[in-house]
């Protein structure tokens, strides 16, 4: 079936990028970004996110380096791949779908990122940053809300690169009448 509606070919299209250029994203993109990102649907409309915009490469760095740390990682691996902009977003530790809906604001933002032409990556890796003695010290500096704690990142940029569609493996899909 040929993919005719835009929002379908987005989906087609996008990809997890991991190399950005250092181009800055500006205020009025962060600002569509969150405007989606708040749009974004929540189990009995909760809302139970909070997104914090993170254009530091100093405190990425400092995050990155204790992730890697927490999770035994030797390689000089970088998990925000130098993008020059991160949405971290937190939830409502009381809510049990917290979690679940802070992954599909992600996937909303991630689909918007590409409509206007920037990359982007879902991570779960920074959570190893909260994993240890400094979580505190990261809740505190990225805002989060009381009650809240890491769920899911983003990191965006201007991609310098990009890669062919994954293939889809056979068999991820079945149909119950």
């Amino acid at each position: 079936m040929p993919i005719t509606n835009p929002v379908l070919q987005a989906i087609a299209d996008r990809r997890s990028i991991r190399g950005y250029t250092s181009d800055p994203i500006s205020k009025e993109q962060i600002d569509v970004l969150l405007k989606a990102a708040v749009e974004s649907p929540s189990a009995r409309d909760a809302q139970p996110w909070h997104f914090t915009v993170v254009q530091n490469a100093d405190l990425l760095d400092e995050i990155n380096e204790e992730a890697i740390k927490n999770f035994g990682i030797t390689d000089r691996m970088h998990i925000f791949y130098h993008a020059n902009t991160c949405i971290f977003i937190s939830a409502d530790s009381s809510n049990s779908w917290g979690r679940l809906d802070c992954g599909i604001a992600a996937g909303i933002i991630a689909l918007s990122a590409h409509s206007m032409g920037l990359g982007s990556v879902i991570l779960g890796m920074p959570g190893g940053a909260f994993e240890g003695d400094k979580r505190e010290h990261f809740e505190k500096l990225l805002k989060f809300p009381e009650g809240h704690a890491f769920a899911i990142a983003i990191a965006i940029g201007v991609p310098s690169a990009t890669k062919e569609a994954h293939p889809i493996q056979p068999n991820k899909t079945a149909i119950v009448q």
